[in-house]
């Protein structure tokens, strides 16, 4: 590589630096922290020198004359977003990811494929055991299983939703108020017995606080599950979807578009839960990532 090319690579860089720690007009980007349960951010640079316009259009009406490249990473397709410098990938990390290397697969608007490595850190997350007098809830009967199956079927068709529409905001409101309880990525055991691990945060709230949308989105699903309880899912767009668990009750139905602060129902404790409380998940690319990383300037347990 020569200098000039050099140079160039260092400049993009930097510039990638400040963008990844700025504010953008679709709001501040979620923090980066490239673990299992975590999200990586990925410059998708094509060119060391965009047009001085583009960044500008982009921020007018979120659309490029320059289309957006498609990228996928464990087979799942990524959110793709505009910044100063380019396009950014945001991956979510599913918890198993193995530390070490990884690849972002990526079809540029024009051009060959490439791929993208990048490299997830390690992360040990604590321990929590927890008693449930309800002995279902921790060994359910065979009916019971027949329901998790067909209810599985339904949550995952919901963190599985596409929808090419950017994310209006990717800075999120906290959806009720009240005290973190329990945080993302514990390795739980109920009763003794070890489950998996913790893919939410809990909020801990009294019965019926108002539960609110983080940022704008299209309510995908929502039914009484057997562990969740009463359960809402939101679509943001292009891989991004939340979930709400144990509420009291919805008050939103599947089809209806909602913008950031709609009260989408109320704190509960229906399902597998020993208290009222907010579970609430984020899912990036099917992989379920800590929605700590979501809040601005908030310090949560994760």
């Amino acid at each position: 590589m020569n200098k000039i090319m050099r140079s160039a690579c260092m400049l993009i860089a930097l510039l990638w630096q400040a963008a990844l720690g700025a504010s953008t007009d679709f709001g501040q980007l979620p923090r980066a922290e490239p673990v299992p349960g975590g999200i990586a951010m990925i410059p998708l640079v094509t060119s060391p020198v965009l047009d001085s316009d583009w960044w500008t259009k982009v921020a007018q009406d979120k659309k490029s004359a320059v289309p957006a490249p498609i990228a996928h990473y464990n087979g799942q397709r990524v959110l793709i977003t505009p910044a100063p410098q380019g396009w950014l990938a945001i991956v979510g990390l599913p918890l198993d990811t193995v530390p070490g290397e990884q690849t972002l697969h990526v079809q540029p608007a024009s051009g060959p494929p490439r791929s993208i490595t990048f490299k997830v850190r390690n992360k040990e997350y604590a321990v929590q055991r927890l008693t449930i007098k309800d002995q279902r809830k921790v060994e359910p009967a065979p009916d019971d299983v027949k329901r998790i199956k067909r209810e599985a079927k339904q949550i995952n068709a919901a963190h599985t939703q596409w929808s090419d529409q950017l994310p209006v905001a990717l800075d999120f409101l906290k959806p009720t108020e009240g005290e973190y309880s329990s945080p993302f990525g514990l390795r739980r055991f109920f009763n003794g017995q070890p489950r998996n691990p913790h893919s939410g945060l809990d909020i801990a709230a009294p019965k019926g606080a108002p539960v609110h949308a983080p940022t704008d989105a299209t309510v995908i699903s929502v039914g009484d599950f057997f562990f969740n309880g009463n359960t809402v899912f939101l679509d943001h767009g292009q891989g991004l979807v939340t979930m709400y668990c144990h509420l009291d009750d919805i008050t939103v139905q599947p089809g209806t578009r909602i913008t950031r602060g709609t009260v989408i129902g109320h704190v509960g404790m229906t399902g597998r839960a020993t208290g009222p409380h907010l579970h609430w998940g984020v899912s990036l690319n099917n992989a379920r990532v800590n929605p700590a990383l979501f809040l601005p300037n908030v310090t949560a347990p994760h």
